[in-house]
């Protein structure tokens, strides 16, 4: 039998609470069930949907090239590998697409992961250890943090994309220092300033690692990610990416030196005490990262983009408050595949997630502690393959909802209304 002492403080929990009184009232925007392959149109539960809470940024999650890819894995090396890359688990695929990837971000070697989670969570605490300094974006994602912990470095939290504090807390540090940003930021979809982060980096001699999960295949001229968009990608330790969003497959990975990859694959828990990836997913990947070096992986790029500026305009001509796009080195600026719609209100946020669902639209929620308390938003990311119809029926659902002349008087349950103000939120 359980601890009652565990079982009290489960009991007592209030995100645990917040989760059982919004599935209790169908007002739950998280742990949906998806009954349909992931598209622009997508079965969600009892309705069909436009999905805009995707990370399939590229739309290859269905490709048909990239399913034959998994179906020729499958058949070769079976449902599994069942062993760590350490042992038995390191197959042909691993190191067909670890070279595929080394060659694609120009770098001398890079390591595959099983989720993009145990890329960060292994590579950083890898390079460093206890005695060394860790300096973080204070929005950095959660794997990033939980990476650091478990380094055992000092961790010291700039923030968000403040270069100026991350150069104070630079000159105020000794020893192996390592700065880790992400290169898209997943829930404001902005971009940090990479090169004026790199250049502060060098002037202190600390290494850095940037997180391209939400970049990669995405952005720059090879589609390698935010660093190549600004052009400082040889200057980067450690690239690490995903290859479960943009890529359309499952795991992660670190591109880098040999020196880099080498302390990785001997020092990285994650890549020594888990079970490798599946046969499936390597050979979706391999698939993805060949067609994303193709015309037709340049042209969907371009497309996500297209559609990511229509988006956004469209909204902001809706009067909907979204967040500005990130301007580049070159005086333009891009809109990334990530719009985020600022609410600022977790009940307001909840209510209006529920009236999209009911006008067929899924959105994906972020409210604290995953944003701050006062910045909770609904976040939409584009497709290709999304259509100029379903982009305007989703900026008209928008704007009477959180447009300028939108409504107001939110009909809420007491209960919801009541754990939505609790201290601790969702």
């Amino acid at each position: 039998m359980s601890s009652q002492r565990m079982l009290d403080r489960i009991r007592h929990d209030k995100r645990i609470w917040a989760h059982r009184v919004l599935t209790k009232h169908d007002q739950n925007p998280f742990f949906r069930v998806m009954k349909s392959v992931n598209a622009p149109v997508v079965d969600v539960e009892d309705r069909s949907v436009i999905m805009l809470g995707s990370n399939n940024y590229l739309g290859l999650a269905d490709h048909p090239v990239v399913r034959a890819g998994a179906a020729a894995a499958l058949d070769k090396y079976g449902a599994t590998v069942t062993g760590s890359r350490l042992l038995n688990g390191t197959i042909s695929l691993h190191t067909e697409l670890e070279e595929a990837l080394a060659d694609w971000h120009g770098t001398e070697q890079a390591l595959v992961f099983t989720t993009g989670y145990q890329a960060n969570l292994g590579g950083i605490s890898a390079l460093c250890g206890v005695g060394d300094t860790i300096i973080v974006d204070s929005a950095a994602h959660a794997s990033i943090y939980d990476a650091c912990r478990l380094s055992r470095a000092t961790i010291r939290a700039f923030r968000h994309n403040r270069v100026d504090q991350l150069e104070e807390k630079l000159s105020r540090s000794t020893g192996v220092v390592m700065v880790v940003v992400d290169g898209l930021y997943s829930m404001h979809g902005d971009l940090a300033p990479l090169d004026e982060i790199a250049a502060v980096c060098e002037k202190y001699d600390a290494a850095l690692f940037v997180d391209e999960a939400h970049s990669v295949a995405v952005m720059g001229p090879n589609r390698t990610g935010a660093a190549e968009l600004f052009g400082i990608e040889n200057d980067i330790d450690a690239r690490m990416g995903c290859l479960s969003k943009g890529l359309g497959s499952s795991g992660g990975f670190v591109a880098g030196s040999k020196d880099i990859i080498d302390a990785m694959r001997v020092h990285a828990r994650t890549f020594l005490f888990t079970t490798a990836g599946v046969p499936a997913a390597l050979g979706a990947a391999l698939a993805s990262v060949e067609l994303m070096r193709t015309d037709e992986g340049a042209e969907r790029a371009t497309r996500t983009l297209a559609n990511a500026r229509y988006l956004h305009d469209g909204l902001v001509a809706a009067g909907v408050d979204v967040h500005a796009p990130s301007p580049l080195p070159d005086g333009t600026d891009m809109v990334s595949p990530i719009v985020p719609v600022n609410v600022r209100d977790d009940l307001r946020t909840v209510n209006t997630w529920r009236k999209l669902w009911d006008a067929g639209i899924f959105a994906s929620a972020a409210m604290f502690p995953a944003v701050a308390r006062d910045g909770a938003l609904l976040r939409l990311c584009v497709q290709p393959d999304h259509t100029t119809t379903q982009l305007d029926y989703v900026v008209e659902q928008m704007g009477l909802l959180l447009g300028e002349n939108a409504a107001g008087g939110d009909e809420t349950p007491a209960e919801v209304g009541a754990v939505l103000a609790a201290p601790a939120g969702v």
